[in-house]
């Protein structure tokens, strides 16, 4: 059975990637992930912040302009929480070059375009074979226009393109007002990949302390639904290759991420909840079901339910509203 698959340019021996997770962080968790399987690794995100408190700037970034950023100052870490900077960061780069044989994808988050965009050449001297470029923002600024924040991730992916000759992948939120016309932007500016979709983590609120309090809380399956979507409306509309993540749990996520038109399917929650070694039942998974399903290889199917190959494209956009409407039936009717 064939699972290799392409991303990036790379040659992947299957659609498994485990994405960026505090996983990422261990040295024994990479070892595990590769002996299980999975075709490359996303490491965790080096952060703008990060960066701009080893420059002892950090002061001047959360002073100036915060009501545009996603985040209030108290949100930002305490010094001590940067405990991987940006040399370290760079440093386990090349450690996992020197330790694991399948491609590392480095990842850079960030909002802005100022000087830690020139990590992106920093990581790319450290070995990384792709780089994810994590945008990780809320516009908050109600005077700030929809195309406005649109030139944000434009403008950061034009300055990272510039001075790195590896493949870049953008990794999105859903949440632009015309998001075809975004995904092919981006793909017509030069992004070899589109990750879909980064999850913004919503604070809670406490009512008992008057606080504003992080909570993550991790992806189910229902998730998908949301990715999935847009990936088979984009496929075969963007020259960039497209990969799903949020919501991958079990072979059934896998096959419709690829189906939809992914190259390749990212899980992180599954990962944190069931360990590393999932990767290995997944993929025993899915080479069971193509075998039972007589497919020869996972390039076989990719597509196959997207909206150009699709019987009723239709159902992807307004004309499926009113079917769900009138199928559902109410408990006790």
């Amino acid at each position: 059975m064939d699972l290799s698959t392409t991303y990036l340019g790379l040659q992947l021996k299957n659609p498994l990637v485990p994405s960026s997770s505090p996983l990422m962080r261990n040295r024994d968790d990479i070892r595990r992930l590769e002996d299980a399987g999975a075709a490359a690794i996303v490491l965790h995100s080096l952060f703008e912040e990060q960066i701009t408190h080893e420059t002892q700037t950090l002061d001047k970034y959360l002073t100036h302009g915060v009501e545009s950023f996603s985040e209030a100052l108290s949100y930002f870490p305490e010094a001590e929480e940067y405990a991987i900077g940006p040399d370290a960061y760079l440093e386990h780069i090349q450690w996992a070059k020197r330790n694991i044989d399948i491609p590392v994808i480095a990842s850079l988050n960030g909002v802005s375009t100022g000087g830690w965009i020139r990590y992106a050449k920093e990581m790319q001297s450290a070995g990384a074979d792709a780089l994810e470029l994590n945008v990780y923002y809320l516009p908050t600024d109600p005077t700030l226009s929809g195309a406005e924040v649109e030139q944000i991730y434009l403008d950061i992916l034009k300055d990272v393109k510039s001075s790195v000759t590896i493949p870049v992948a953008m990794k999105l939120n859903p949440y632009f007002s015309a998001m075809a016309n975004m995904a092919k932007r981006l793909s017509d500016a030069g992004a070899d990949g589109l990750v879909l979709f980064n999850r913004f983590y919503q604070p809670d609120l406490d009512p008992e302390t008057l606080e504003v309090v992080p909570n993550l809380a991790l992806s189910t399956s229902d998730e998908l639904r949301l990715p999935l979507r847009w990936i088979a409306i984009l496929y075969g509309r963007v020259q960039a290759d497209l990969a799903l993540t949020t919501g991958v749990h079990n072979v059934e996520d896998i096959l419709k991420g690829l189906m939809a038109g992914a190259k390749i399917t990212m899980l992180a929650s599954e990962l944190l909840k069931n360990g590393t070694g999932r990767v290995a039942d997944l993929l025993a998974d899915l080479e069971t079901w193509l075998i039972d399903h007589e497919y020869e290889s996972v390039v076989q199917m990719r597509g196959s339910l997207s909206q150009i190959n699709c019987a009723e494209p239709a159902a992807f956009e307004r004309a499926n509203y009113t079917r769900i409407l009138n199928s559902f039936v109410p408990n006790g009717s």
